[in-house]
Parts: C-alpha cells; structure tokens; sequence
C-alpha cells in the first residue's frame, strides 16, 4: 500500500496492476520513513553565526495527508487546517477564526478582501478577509489541492484534474475554464496559478509552463520545463508541480525529473536559460541568484542571468526538504522532522537551525517582512528571523 505521507505527493488517473510496484518503490524511495527507503542524512553540527529570533507562533490545526500553505497580504497572515480551521493572524495575534461547513484539502489564497479555501469533494469556499463571514460557495470538476489564487480580476482554482477555472470573486461564478489532456500518470501539486500582468501562469504535467490570459483563458504561449522521456510511464512523469517565481520580464519554473527553466515574458516566452535539476518542492528568486531544491534533498544557487552553478549544499539529502526563501543573507528551507536550516546566501554553509514541532513541513518557506514563515503538517505556524 502507499504509504500515507506520501499521498499528496502523487496521483494516478489510470493505473495498472503491474504498474503498482513501480509506484510503491518510488514511493518509498520519496519517504524516508519507509523501510526500503535511503536513510535520511544525519544532521551536520554547526556554529551558528547568525542570532536566530523566534517573532511568534500558534497552532491552527493539523494538515492531515494535505498541504496547507498560509497566506500574507501586508502584515496579515492567513492560515487553515485540515479540519475546516481558517484564521486571520496580526503579528501571531488571531484576530478572527471560524470553523468551515466541511473539511479542508487546500489553502490559503487571499487579497485584502477575500480569503479562499478549498475542499477534496472540489468545493471553493470563500470568506470575508476582514471578520471571516462566508460569502459564497463555488463547485469545480474534482478535489482542490492548491490554494486558489486571488486576484484583482477574480479567483483562479486549479482542481486535481488539471482544470484551471477563473471565478467571479463577487458570487463565484466561473467565468472561463482552461484544460488540456493530461498524462495518465502524473505528481499531485499543491502549487497555486499565479497572476502577472496579464496572465494567469500554471504549471501542468508534461513539463510545460502555460500562460493563460486572464481575459478568457486562452493559453497565450507555453514555457517547455521539461520533456518526458523514457521507456515507461513512470519514467516520463515530468511535471510542472511547484509556484514559478516572478521577477521583472523573468518567470523560472522547474519540473520534477526535468529542468529549471528562465523565460522572458516580455518576448512571449523566449527561454532565456535552462539546467538540468529535478525538484518538486520549489524555487526562490533574489536579485543576484535563483535557489532551488533537488528531489534528493539538496540547496542549489544558480546565477540568474545565466543558469551557471554557484554553490550546492548537500548535507540534507533523502530529508524531503521543503522549497526556500530568501531574506538578506540567508537562505531558509525546512525538512521532514521539522527543522528549519538556515544557510549563507553566498557559500551555502549552514548558519544556523530551529526546530518547531517535529512534523514535516511539506510546503515552501515563504517571507513575512524581515522573517521566514513555516507551516508544519502538525499545525504550527511560526515567523523565524535570521541576521
């Protein structure tokens, strides 16, 4: 049977008996806990060299087999829980917190208004971001794992089945859907579209990066992360299943074995660079170097301009190690048993480490002004700065 931490990690729409101990080994080699698994590394001993200040941290409620990620809009942070929790936090403060009409698989996305959620039965359930009162219910094809993303021109859901559809944010109305054929075998992503300028950017299985015009959904171009190659199914999973980052002109993704790519969106989508590293878990984009995390477990800085390697950090391998953020000089990336490593931004060393609860953080280390901000699997939420 597949073990259960791996559940949100992977999908198969159409599976056949023969195929199902290819997945169970890739699934063990994916978690560490398992007993064919790699051993995860053990943890080096370091010196910490910079003051590690814990801002605050709550508990909103377990994450169950999903994914939740929190939102920021300003100073504000919105959280949710697989048991229907959806809260507004100010400075760790709850400022408002509300049980939701059924569980949750999928969360948070947010603006100054609205706060949106979603469930597995594909229900999209939006609240008001100043005092938590429901204001619609919208249905899309199938189970939500990525948070919506909301915007100035209305919420963007990607369901499971690889459907994008664009809501009204005022009555959750659709306005347009996006789909395409999908391989039978594919990652199950928790990555949100993200809005641009005039596009709505998602990754898809095939390794391509579509930008879809917020107007009507018509896909504009396609960035090509990856190609499926190999002889068998599994072989050629080569999806799209982590946030691109957006910086000026540049959009970068990275495909789970495949590449990351940088495209330039104001030459409809000319690649400007593309190296060969497989992630699942994310990237993180400064002015000086793009930060990406290998399915091994390792940090890679690569320059931006160019693709070239600066530094690799190797001393976490077969740890599930989450996607990174960067503040200043320090790179933030979490792991499995809920550690959060703080690394220099210009060699890759460790700088120093906290541990939260000991539950694995599955989502991306995202920025809160001057500190990190982590969700656990277990519930807590904390903001951690480094200098």
């Amino acid at each position: 049977m597949m073990a259960r931490f791996c559940l949100p990690l992977l999908a198969v729409a159409s599976l056949t008996a023969a195929g199902c101990s290819t997945i169970s080994d890739t699934v063990d080699k994916i978690n560490p806990f398992a007993s064919s698994a790699p051993k995860m590394s053990v943890l080096p001993q370091i010196t910490p060299t910079v003051t590690v200040r814990e801002q605050w941290s709550t508990s909103v409620g377990k994450a169950g087999d999903y994914t939740f990620q929190p939102a920021v809009v300003g100073r504000a942070v919105y959280v949710a829980a697989r048991d229907g929790t959806v809260s507004k936090l100010a400075d760790g403060r709850t400022e408002w917190s509300i049980k939701a009409s059924q569980p949750l698989s999928a969360g948070v996305g947010s603006d100054s208004r609205l706060v949106v959620v979603g469930t597995a039965k594909g229900d999209v359930l939006a609240f008001s971001a100043d005092d938590g009162r429901p204001l619609w219910q919208s249905k899309v094809t199938s189970e939500i794992l990525a948070p919506p993303a909301v915007g100035p021109d209305g919420v963007v859901v990607k369901s499971g089945d690889n459907r994008v559809v664009l809501l009204d944010a005022s009555d959750g109305k659709r306005k347009w859907i996006y789909q395409r054929a999908t391989p039978s075998l594919s990652l199950r992503s928790s990555a949100p579209p993200v809005f641009a300028d005039r596009f709505v950017f998602v990754g898809f299985p095939g390794g391509k990066l579509v930008a879809l015009a917020i107007q009507n959904g018509a896909p504009v171009w396609e960035g090509p992360v990856a190609s499926p190659k190999g002889a068998t199914e599994l072989d050629r999973v080569a999806d799209v299943v982590t946030v691109p980052v957006i910086d000026g002109r540049m959009i970068c993704a990275v495909a789970f074995q495949g590449r990351v790519a940088c495209f330039d969106m104001a030459q409809g989508g000319a690649q400007m660079w593309a190296r060969d590293i497989s992630s699942a878990a994310g990237l993180a984009l400064d002015n000086r170097y793009l930060f990406v995390t290998d399915d091994r477990g390792a940090v890679h800085a690569l320059d931006r301009n160019s693709g070239s390697s600066m530094w690799k950090q190797d001393k976490l391998v077969n740890r599930n190690v989450s996607g990174p953020a960067v503040y200043g000089s320090v790179v933030a990336v979490a792991d499995i048993e809920g550690n959060v490593h703080f690394l220099s931004r210009e060699d890759g060393s460790f700088v120093a480490r906290q541990k939260i609860d000991g539950t694995p953080v599955r989502a991306p280390v995202q920025t809160l002004g001057s500190a990190f901000l982590v969700q656990t699997s277990g519930g807590s939420v904390s903001a951690i700065e480094a200098r």
